[in-house]
């Protein structure tokens, strides 16, 4: 496809997932170019200018307060427990760091980066290269979905034809567009989980799960089993739920794992499917057949970023900005994941090229960590706290220490930048984008 009309076509999409989003199904996507989120389910909250101030590890047990009431449990249901924060850190002494950290001779990283928490690594190594305030927890919302593709691709029998339901079509949040009594292969239905980040596809996968209950269950289980020991989902779909959270490091670990998959890598690259309609209810006086539609890739990042081979973003008020995905340069393959980012002082995925534009500029030998999370535990198992502690400059991952070394680490905090993002830049920012 040409630059014209790509060019073209990032437009079309652009504006259909603007119209989707008036008719109460928020684009996700739309999240990561524009600095309002869309009319619809979604409302708007204060966003922050400057990157947060980590170094004293605020979000070790807990992600930030929630701008509504998410976190709070239903009547009778306990209040969660955080989770055990290990020690030594998983991943490598140096990520019990919560500030920046890249190594002594690695060049300087971009400093527009609103993430509270982001990771760049070598996909096929896993070596990290630089990272902030890995295992901080955060909101990780669609972005889990990547979890619950692993254990579906486990389970379930992908041409298997299955029902949409009442509560499918139903749930808060993006939709993909299952009706009641439509029908639908689950190979369609993991197509349209990374895809449209339908919260109604994510719904009908765990029905065939055992339930929400159950398919919560298995996903923490799945975490637990790669050593994403951060990682607590709440929801299949990763609507904000009590106890919920997620790091940079450990959805760097489980897209890892899920780019093992082949019909994984093939989801998250493909441009368009068909997706089918659904039946008129005949309960309904005067109700009509809903006709079938293109279904597009709603990732950005993939629009506008040449080198990318695909991924997964996510957005609720509580946790912004979500992404995790790869890229792939003269044959080096890196993943980037980031947490709690916003539209200042420029659109998320430009800080999420930017990102891996830095991560390709290290040398891969410049490690301070790895993603081989099972084999960090073990090596840590065997390896004392105090013999952990005695390193210079590493604080205890388990409570907030001190800065660590400036040496290894480096403090940066983006500066105030007024003004909303103009439609001008929106357009732009397309236009120079090419569809994968």
């Amino acid at each position: 496809m040409n630059t014209r009309a790509n060019a073209v076509f990032a437009a079309i999409t652009t504006a259909c997932f603007a119209a989707s989003a008036t008719l109460g199904m928020p684009s996700v996507a739309a999240q990561l170019i524009s600095p309002l989120p869309p009319e619809g389910d979604i409302t708007t909250s204060e966003a922050p200018f400057t990157t947060p101030d980590t170094a004293d590890c605020p979000f070790a047990q807990w992600p930030p307060p929630a701008s509504d009431t998410s976190d709070e449990p239903r009547p009778g249901e306990p209040e969660p427990t955080p989770l055990p924060i290990p020690s030594p850190p998983v991943g490598g002494p140096l990520l019990g760091q919560c500030d920046l950290t890249i190594a002594p001779n690695a060049p300087a990283p971009p400093e527009e980066i609103s993430a509270a928490s982001w990771l760049i690594a070598d996909l096929d190594s896993g070596e990290i290269l630089a990272t902030k305030d890995p295992h901080g927890r955060h909101r990780p919302a669609s972005t889990i979905k990547t979890l619950l593709a692993l254990v579906a691709f486990d389970e379930l029998d992908l041409d298997k034809t299955v029902f949409g339901t009442m509560e499918d079509a139903n749930i808060e949040g993006s939709r993909a567009g299952i009706g009641p009594r439509g029908e639908y292969t689950n190979r369609l239905l993991m197509q349209a989980l990374v895809l449209a980040s339908g919260n109604d596809v994510a719904n009908a996968i765990a029905t065939q799960l055992g339930g929400i209950d159950e398919t919560l269950r298995k996903m923490n289980e799945r975490a637990k089993e790669l050593g994403a020991l951060d990682t607590r989902a709440g929801s299949p779909s990763g609507l904000d739920s009590p106890g919920m959270s997620s790091s940079a490091y450990d959805l760097a670990v489980i897209f890892r794992e899920a780019m093992n998959i082949p019909e994984f890598v093939e989801n998250i690259q493909t441009t368009q499917v068909d997706f089918p309609g659904y039946p008129a209810d005949p309960e309904i006086p005067g109700d009509f057949d809903r006709p079938g539609f293109a279904m597009g890739n709603d990732n950005i990042v993939n629009w506008n970023y040449p080198d990318s081979i695909g991924g997964k973003n996510g957005f609720t008020n509580s946790a912004r900005q979500t992404y995790v995905g790869a890229a792939e340069r003269d044959g080096r393959r890196l993943v980037v994941s980031v947490l709690m980012a916003d539209n200042e002082p420029q659109p998320v995925w430009k800080q999420i090229a930017d990102l891996f534009d830095y991560g390709f500029s290290v040398p891969p030998d410049d490690s301070v960590g790895t993603l081989n999370a099972i084999d960090s535990i073990r090596d840590g198992a065997a390896e004392s706290d105090a013999d952990v502690l005695a390193q210079p400059g590493i604080p205890r991952s388990s409570s907030p220490g001190p800065e660590s070394d400036t040496s290894a680490t480096q403090r940066f905090v983006v500066g105030a930048v007024g003004g909303i993002v103009v439609l001008a830049l929106l357009l732009a920012a397309v236009r120079v984008g090419r569809k994968k």
